[in-house]
């Protein structure tokens, strides 16, 4: 059977039949199917009053070409980044009609809503293409739904996504001068999403890194908000990539590898203060205890056995009793709780964890 074919059982399997009851195999009760149209003209008619509503000319779009087209997309990504609330409110939107409009094909019902759809997935298409690394999959159960040209496919170029940002070699002068010029809101978003992407893989290698995280969530919930407008919004972003990448580098200035900077940080924080000489002890402690465990004891799949384990944890303690003596008994043991939850969260084998095991 076709996918159509397919998708219509299922939809009508949760839209119910004529009989109010489940639909069975080989049944395609009319009342279900026109049960189903109604959604999707209500889905239609909801997307379509978003569009009207963030003033997105959906006829327009799809009737332009060439250059007033691509300003037209590139118009409606704009005011749909308005901030992550009416982005999240388009998307659902336009998977909602999207899975309605796939579910009643090969029925010819559908081409009465395939202009406004096509016109609906082309926007986000191009929002898709514009986001690096961007996370839309709170609203997207199926990404490729919302790529499908089988129907009217003619006049649409499905773009490949954006680079993301290189962080560290950004050029602020003249991001600054691109956000002036351009679409500020979509700019911002760009940013915003390469910040997140990046964010991301520091704090698996450094759960430490938190902070980061929670101050970026708070200039995201300001702007959401209206705390805070794009213009400010965009500076906040600017000078916390700078932060972001100077604790990229972190890690070179204490001469210390990504691995054992993550080490050192749960050693050393919050705020436990060292003279020069004890910060070097500390730092010597957190070196020896990675090459005592990856060359010893991280065995493949050393988290499964109870015996492995125990080596694991009895070669933490071992090391870590070299700390310096300003940590006392209690501190001692918690930093061997904590480290040794870090060992077991980052190094796990089979291909998988935050550090691969040389096994």
């Amino acid at each position: 059977m076709g996918d159509g074919y397919k998708s219509a059982h299922k939809a009508l399997a949760i839209y119910g039949s004529a009989s109010g009851g489940g639909v069975q195999p080989g049944e395609l009760p009319v009342q279900g199917k026109a049960a189903l149209i109604e959604k999707l003209r209500q889905a239609v008619a909801s997307a379509t009053a978003t569009c009207v509503e963030l003033g997105i000319d959906l006829d327009a779009v799809q009737a332009a070409e060439g250059f007033q087209r691509v300003k037209l997309l590139e118009d409606a990504v704009e005011v749909v980044l308005v901030n992550d609330e009416s982005k999240r409110k388009f998307l659902s939107q336009v998977v909602n009609v999207d899975r309605l409009f796939k579910a009643i094909l090969p029925d010819p019902a559908a081409n009465e809503f395939s202009p406004t759809r096509a016109a609906l997935v082309v926007i986000t298409d191009k929002l898709r293409s514009e986001l690096p690394d961007v996370d839309i999959s709170d609203v997207m159960a199926d990404v490729e739904a919302l790529l499908d040209r089988s129907v009217a496919a003619q006049a649409y170029v499905i773009h490949e996504p954006a680079a993301p940002y290189d962080l560290s070699r950004i050029d602020f002068s003249k991001l600054q001068k691109a956000f002036a010029q351009s679409h500020k809101h979509t700019e911002a978003a760009k940013l915003q999403a390469a910040i997140s992407a990046k964010l991301q893989r520091m704090v698996a290698l450094n759960k430490s890194r938190l902070d980061y995280a929670e101050q970026f969530q708070k200039m995201i919930d300001a702007y959401n908000s209206g705390a805070s407008d794009v213009d400010l919004h965009f500076a906040r972003l600017v000078a916390f990539v700078q932060g972001l990448n100077d604790e990229e580098q972190r890690g070179l200035k204490e001469q210390l590898s990504e691995e054992e900077l993550a080490v050192f940080d749960l050693l050393t924080k919050p705020d436990i203060k060292l003279a020069r000489a004890e910060r070097a002890q500390v730092k010597q402690v957190a070196q020896e205890l990675l090459t005592t465990l990856k060359a010893e004891r991280l065995v493949l799949d050393w988290r499964k056995r109870q015996q492995t384990r125990a080596m694991v944890r009895q070669a933490i303690e071992v090391t870590l009793d070299k700390l310096p003596d300003c940590y006392t008994k209690e501190l001692y043991e918690r930093k061997c709780e904590a480290v040794y939850q870090h060992v077991y969260d980052a190094y796990y084998g089979e291909g998988k964890g935050v550090y691969p095991l040389a096994v």
